[in-house]
C-alpha cells in the first residue's frame, strides 16, 4: 500500500504581527515548563501553549513518575526493566541517561516545590507499575501526580517574570532559513489580548513539547488539545520522525459503552501495582500463566491479553477487581479513580470495574539525539512529541513524566554554550493545503479499527484509501478546526505508512498477519519523512520510509 498523501503546509492567512525571542518553547506540560525554567539563563524564553497553561497531558497522569529513589534500587535496575519493556528497541545510552539523571531531576522537582506522598518517616511512598520489579513510582495526591508537578511548574513560570507565556495559540508550521535551519514558527492566537489571530514569531531555538496525538482514535486517555500538532509540523519542515507505529493502548481505561468516543477516564496501572487483578466476565484471573509478572507485566502484553480475551469471549470489556481494597486504601490512595468510577455510577469497593484498552501514548516521535537535537538545525523536541530512544516499541509505566524532566533538562545544558544565529525566514513556497474538519470523527473510526490494537495489511491499506478519500474532500476555510484535522490526517497517514512497512509484531506493534516478533529482519527503527519538494503544482506530498538497523540506528546519532 502506498501511504495518503498529505498537505505540504497548513492553508492560513499572512502573519498579521511579528515579535522576536531567544527561544520558544511549544507546550506546557512538564517537557515545555522545565524546558522554559532551564532556557532562562540562555536568553529570552517564551512559552506558546494551545488552551490555557495548567491544560495537557502532565496534569492527567495518575501513576506517577519512575526513578531508582528507593533503598536497594539502582538505576541499573530501572535501565534493565526499561530495556525489557522496550521490545529490544530501546537505545541503551538514551535509557542510560534517563535512569542516572532521573533521581537528581526528581529531587529537583521537589525542590521546586512538588508535594510528592510520603510515609510516616518522612521518606517518599514509592510503588510499584507493571514492568518495575521494584517499588519506585513516586506520586503525589494519591493518584493525582500529573497534577501536582503541574501546579509546581506552573506556579515556577509564573514567579519567573523573564519568560512570557502566550495561552490560546496553535502552532501551524515552521519557519524555515535558506540554508533548512529553523528561523522561527507561525501560529494562530485565539484573542490573546493584544496579539490575536495568525502571526510569526522569530527564534533562534525552536523547542517542541506538544504532546501527544491520542485524539487519532475514538477512545483515548488524551485530552482534546492531543492533535499531533508538533510531530505535523515537524514533518511539514522535512524532519525525521522515528517508530511513529508504536501507539501505546493502556489496558484499563474505564469502559463507558459502546458509543462512548473522545477523552475516557484512565484506571492507573497502580492500582494493579497494589493488587488488583483483572477478570474476565465469569470472574476468573486470565493473567496468571501469560507473563511471569502476570497482571503486572508490561503494558504491551497486558493489552494484549485483554484483546484476546475480549476477541475469544465477544465482548467488548473485562473487569478489574480492587474490591479487596477496601473503603480506606481506595479514598487514601486512589481518591481521583474512585471518584470517576462512582461519576459514572461504578463504586469500586464493592463492584468489578469494566475496563478495556484505548489509546494512551505515542512511544514514537520526531527524533531527536540526546541533546534532544532533532534532524532540522535549530528544532529540538523533549516530552511525548519526542522519539529520544528511550522508550522503544513500548513505554515502561511512569517513565513518560522522567524522560520529559530529564531530556528537557539536556536540551537546556546543550544549548548553554551559545545559541545559534537568529535566521531571516526563506520564502515558502509551498502550496498550501487544508483538510476538512468534518473529517475527523471518520478517521478516528478507521483509525481505531484498522491502525489500532490489532492490526493487519487488509486493514492498514483500508484506513489508507479511505484517509486518501478524506484528505480530496473540500475544505473549508482556515481556522482550528480545519487546521487541528489536516494535523491529525498527516500524522494519521505517517502512522499507517509505518504500520504497514514493519511486517512483525514488536511492543505495541500487534500485527495479526505477522504475529510472531523477528529480529531477523526488524530489529531497527523505522525512519519516516515528508519530502519537502513535490510533483510540480501538488499541494500534496506522500510519506516516506527507511528502515534503519538498530546498529546503524545508535551510531553517530
Amino acid at each position: 500500500m502506498t501511504a495518503p498523501a498529505v498537505p505540504q503546509r497548513l492553508a492560513a492567512p499572512a502573519p498579521g504581527w511579528t515579535d522576536t525571542v531567544d527561544v520558544v518553547v511549544i507546550g506546557s506540560g512538564i517537557a515545555g515548563l522545565t524546558a522554559a525554567l532551564k532556557a532562562r539563563e540562555l536568553g529570552s524564553v517564551l512559552v506558546v501553549t494551545k488552551d490555557v497553561i495548567a491544560s495537557g497531558s502532565t496534569q492527567w497522569a495518575q501513576g506517577g513518575i519512575a526513578a531508582a529513589l528507593g533503598p536497594g534500587d539502582t538505576p541499573e535496575e530501572h535501565l534493565q526493566d526499561t530495556l525489557v519493556a522496550g521490545a529490544g528497541l530501546c537505545d541503551p545510552a538514551a535509557v542510560r541517561a534517563l535512569v542516572t539523571e532521573g533521581p537528581d531531576a526528581v529531587r529537583e522537582l521537589i525542590d521546586l516545590g512538588t508535594r510528592f506522598d510520603t510515609q510516616a518517616t518522612g521518606g517518599l511512598s514509592l510503588t510499584r507499575e507493571g514492568g518495575h520489579h521494584r517499588n519506585r513510582i513516586a506520586h503525589a495526591g494519591g493518584d493525582a501526580t500529573g497534577m501536582e508537578i503541574e501546579r509546581a511548574l506552573v506556579a515556577a513560570v509564573k514567579r519567573a517574570d523573564d519568560i512570557r507565556i502566550i495561552e490560546h495559540a496553535l502552532v501551524l508550521d515552521l519557519l524555515r532559513a535558506d540554508d533548512g535551519a529553523v528561523a522561527g514558527v507561525t501560529l494562530h492566537v485565539m484573542g490573546e489580548g493584544q496579539l490575536d489571530g495568525v502571526g510569526a514569531i522569530r527564534s533562534r531555538v525552536v523547542i517542541l513539547a506538544t504532546g501527544g496525538l491520542g485524539q487519532l482514535y475514538a477512545a483515548t486517555t488524551n485530552p482534546s488539545v492531543s492533535t499531533g500538532d508538533g510531530v505535523a509540523c515537524a514533518l511539514r519542515a522535512g524532519a525525521k520522525v522515528r517508530d511513529i507505529e508504536f501507539v501505546q493502548f493502556h489496558p484499563t481505561v474505564l469502559w463507558l459503552g459502546k458509543s462512548a468516543k473522545g477523552q475516557q477516564p484512565l484506571v492507573s496501572e497502580a492500582v494493579r501495582g497494589e493488587g488488583a487483578f483483572l477478570v474476565d466476565q465469569l470472574g476468573n484471573r486470565f493473567m496468571q500463566g501469560q507473563h511471569e509478572m502476570a497482571d503486572l507485566a508490561p503494558r504491551d502484553v497486558v493489552a494484549k491479553a485483554i484483546m484476546r480475551q475480549m476477541l475469544a469471549a465477544g465482548k467488548d470489556h473485562v473487569f478489574l477487581d480492587a474490591r479487596h481494597f477496601g473503603d480506606e486504601l481506595w479514598r487514601v490512595r486512589f481518591p481521583t479513580i474512585l471518584a470517576s468510577c462512582r461519576s459514572h455510577g461504578i463504586d469500586p469497593v464493592r463492584e468489578l470495574i469494566p475496563v478495556a484498552p484505548a489509546c494512551h501514548y505515542s512511544s514514537g516521535g520526531v527524533w531527536t539525539d540526546l541533546n534532544g537535537q532533532t534532524s532540522i538545525p535549530g528544532l529540538y523536541a523533549c516530552g511525548e512529541v519526542a522519539c529520544t530512544g528511550v522508550h522503544g516499541a513500548n513505554r515502561l509505566a511512569s517513565n513518560s513524566l522522567l524522560e520529559g524532566l530529564v531530556f528537557a533538562g539536556r536540551i537546556a545544558e546543550s544549548l548553554a554554550g551559545s545559541l545559534p544565529d537568529l535566521r531571516e525566514p526563506a520564502e515558502d513556497t509551498r502550496i498550501p493545503g487544508l483538510v476538512d474538519a468534518d473529517a475527523v470523527p471518520e478517521m478516528q473510526r478507521m483509525m481505531t479499527v484498522g491502525a489500532g490494537v490489532i492490526r493487519s495489511a487488509t486493514g492498514l491499506a483500508e484506513a489508507g484509501e479511505r484517509l486518501g478519500k478524506l484528505i480530496e474532500q473540500p475544505s473549508g476555510e482556515p481556522g482550528t478546526p480545519g487546521w487541528e484535522a489536516t494535523n491529525l490526517v498527516t500524522v494519521a497517514a505517517a502512522l499507517i505508512a509505518a504500520a504497514t512497512a514493519r511486517e512483525e509484531s514488536r511492543g505495541s506493534h500487534w500485527r495479526e498477519d505477522h504475529p510472531d516478533r523477528d529480529d531477523a529482519q526488524w530489529s531497527g527503527n523505522l525512519d519516516l519523512t515528508l519530502p519537502v519538494e513535490c510533483e510540480p503544482d501538488s499541494r500534496l506530498s506522500r510519506p516516506v520510509t527507511a528502515f534503519v538497523p538498530l546498529k546503524e540506528s545508535s551510531e553517530g546519532e
